[in-house]
């Protein structure tokens, strides 16, 4: 079998997360310089071996002092630690078009095995001739399992920012 390269879409796709704040609402970001490739054989998604990078100083939570306190060594520490870095060990097919996606995640130098449910939404071709492939993938990590642990006590009780991320990513690949 012939091996595909994908790479994302970025005009078509985005790499965002959710955290709560101050315990009950969510405050929503993005990484707005990522890149990735996906390699399959032929067009099959369960043979699927994906690498990913975003750079941290693309952090956008639409507040720039939230972002450059999120860019400090309290959270990401952009200045030593530049990227964050997905590599897969395994897509698998759960049922239907829905796979599991595990790999390493690295975030501020520590790498942990983080497993992600992931949308096949189907393959087509664009109005331009582009082979084009869809996935959704939503998820939770711990941000204090990569030592993200900043925190300020409410006076109400609780903390400031929740441990739990929810990621929310819309993928959009092309075919190379």
């Amino acid at each position: 079998m012939a091996t595909t390269k994908w790479t994302i879409d970025s005009t078509h796709s985005e790499i965002g997360f959710k955290v709560k704040h101050m315990m009950f609402t969510n405050v929503s970001g993005k990484f707005d310089s990522y890149e990735g490739v996906i390699e399959t054989e032929e067009n099959d998604f369960s043979t699927a071996k994906v690498s990913f990078s975003a750079a941290i100083n693309s952090i956008n939570t639409s507040n720039v002092d939230r972002d450059n306190h999120l860019k400090s060594g309290d959270f990401f520490d952009a200045e030593n630690f530049p990227n964050l870095t997905f590599k897969s060990s395994s897509f698998s097919k759960v049922k239907d078009h829905n796979y599991e996606l595990t790999g390493t995640l690295t975030i501020k130098g520590t790498s942990k095995e983080v497993k992600l449910p992931v949308e096949f939404s189907g393959l087509m071709q664009d109005p331009w001739g582009n082979t084009k492939v869809g996935l959704n993938i939503e998820g939770k990590i711990n941000r204090k399992d990569w030592g993200l642990n900043w925190n300020a006590a409410l006076e109400t009780g609780g903390v400031l920012v929740g441990e739990e991320v929810k990621l929310i990513i819309e993928l959009q690949l092309v075919k190379a």
